[in-house]
């Protein structure tokens, strides 16, 4: 069957402008730093006064030193992200400094909005990720090395050495977001039930009741 030229054009502007709603839109201002106060709720944030605007918006000293890393899984993430820098509002970039004692390990993990890669400042890691698949694509990286994660996939990185460890992390999205495995399901609030976690990991309620109680928040 034959197209008439209107037809044709119709439906080539239909594909034209369905992949530009698809697509994020350009920046339509040099800049819009996130007015973190303000009642109005948008994808992002809403924008403050330009001419409140000033270097301090675009700066952090944040990530400059390391953490402590004495707590359960011997990490410390330091995010630096649009909450932290209100000028990263709409640019689609954000960071993290990641500190490890010896053996420490960031568990895994996942950012639903964006892709993550990583630079080793000092140390040396085991680092890795789960494919859709169910396949594990992972490798020991050390000092100066670099190593992606695609969005979305579970991760990890484990210190393999026995001196501390540290990496620069860096993101595609202002706020990509963080599920952790182990505490987004022990140690959700409200709880996930007992009998969800007993069946999934195929073990008793005080396997799972022993978990929460290591993984809950300290008071």
């Amino acid at each position: 069957m034959k197209l008439s030229v209107f037809t044709r054009l119709l439906l080539s502007l239909s594909l034209v402008l369905a992949t530009a709603i698809a697509a994020d839109p350009d920046l339509l201002q040099d800049l819009c730093v996130a007015d973190l106060s303000s009642g109005v709720k948008v994808n992002g944030f809403s924008c403050k006064d330009s001419s409140k605007v000033d270097a301090w918006d675009f700066f952090s000293d944040i990530a400059a030193k390391p953490k402590a890393t004495n707590n359960t899984f011997g990490s410390v993430v330091t995010g630096v992200n649009v909450q932290i820098i209100p000028g990263l509002n709409t640019l689609g970039v954000s960071m993290s400094r990641i500190d490890y004692a010896p053996g420490g390990l960031n568990p895994p993990h996942t950012h639903p909005r964006a892709t993550e890669i990583v630079f080793v400042l000092e140390g040396q890691l085991d680092v890795g990720f789960i494919t859709t698949a169910n396949k594990l694509i992972s490798k020991s990286i050390k000092k100066g090395e670099i190593f992606a994660f695609p969005k979305g996939l579970v991760h990890f990185q484990k210190n393999n050495g026995e001196v501390p460890a540290s990496v620069i992390a860096a993101f595609n999205s202002q706020l990509p977001g963080t599920q952790s495995i182990p505490t987004t399901l022990f140690a959700a609030f409200p709880p996930v039930p007992d009998h969800v976690l007993t069946q999934t990991f195929q073990v008793g309620t005080k396997m799972v009741e022993k978990i929460k109680s290591r993984l809950a928040p300290k008071k």
